[in-house]
């Protein structure tokens, strides 16, 4: 039974890891709706990930929007079907390239700076000294990021679809010689309600996630600034991962016949 030893331990740790994210979770959520709240804190977070986050995750979506043209256009023409090129952008953008675009660079930016903040606290002991002071470090410091990346994930997707959909037109009409009303019209009358509200609950999904995961490296980081990198790491890399599993989960649930 020995060559099975190692897969048991692994299977064991993973279980444990599992429970202890479960629990942290649980413990991080039940503080967003639980008063006292911290206003200031919660709009800070806000601003780092809504508007500081802005231009990169416009920039993405921008040029998300113009490969998308680009490699339709080569691929229907094939079938002289040009004329579904503003539906396939459109629909690939608001549906899951944005939302997934969007959580990705999110998490690169700010779970990383959510797991080195919090981790820095923790090896200099300064979570130990809020508790001193009688201030709840999940009520102080999870809870606010929690809540800000859950709110401020869809105003990001929403605007980057705009900015992905005109990246589109721009190549469409300029570059493939498209009419501007017939394209316009085209994106309009394909687009569904549906589409929209399910990429903002995916992006609000993977707001929630990154915010969640640089929490929970973070605070749990041990030894020093080697440790701190490594939960960096971790949060960026477990982010990530979440959200690729959550956006199949999400699009299984609302489009799965």
């Amino acid at each position: 039974m020995n060559p099975l030893r190692p897969l048991g331990a692994a299977f064991l740790n993973f279980l444990e890891a599992a429970g202890r994210l479960t629990l942290f979770a649980l413990n991080g959520l039940s503080h967003c709706f639980r008063p006292p709240f911290y206003p200031r804190l919660i709009g800070r977070q806000m601003i780092d990930i809504g508007y500081y986050s802005l231009p990169v995750v416009g920039l993405t979506t921008l040029f998300a929007g113009m490969v998308l043209a680009l490699q339709s256009y080569t691929g229907f023409a094939r079938f002289s079907a040009e004329g579904a090129i503003p539906n396939v952008v459109v629909l690939s953008l608001t549906r899951e390239l944005g939302p997934v675009l969007a959580g990705l660079m999110i998490a690169g930016r700010i779970g990383a700076a959510m797991a080195a903040e919090i981790g820095t606290m923790r090896v200099t002991e300064q979570i130990d000294a809020l508790e001193t002071l009688s201030t709840n470090p999940f009520k102080y410091l999870v809870a606010p990021r929690l809540i800000a990346g859950t709110t401020m994930m869809p105003l990001l997707v929403l605007i980057g679809d705009v900015i992905g959909v005109f990246g589109g037109y721009l190549v469409s009409v300029y570059k493939l010689g498209f009419n501007q009303i017939t394209y316009i019209q085209n994106t309009w009358n394909f687009l569904e309600f549906q589409d929209v509200f399910s990429g903002l609950v995916k992006a609000a999904v993977f707001g929630l996630l990154v915010a969640l995961m640089g929490c929970y490296h973070g605070y749990n980081s041990r030894g020093g600034a080697q440790g701190v990198g490594t939960a960096t790491t971790n949060a960026v890399v477990s982010a990530s991962i979440l959200i690729l599993i959550a956006n199949y989960m999400i699009t299984e649930l609302f489009f799965a016949q």
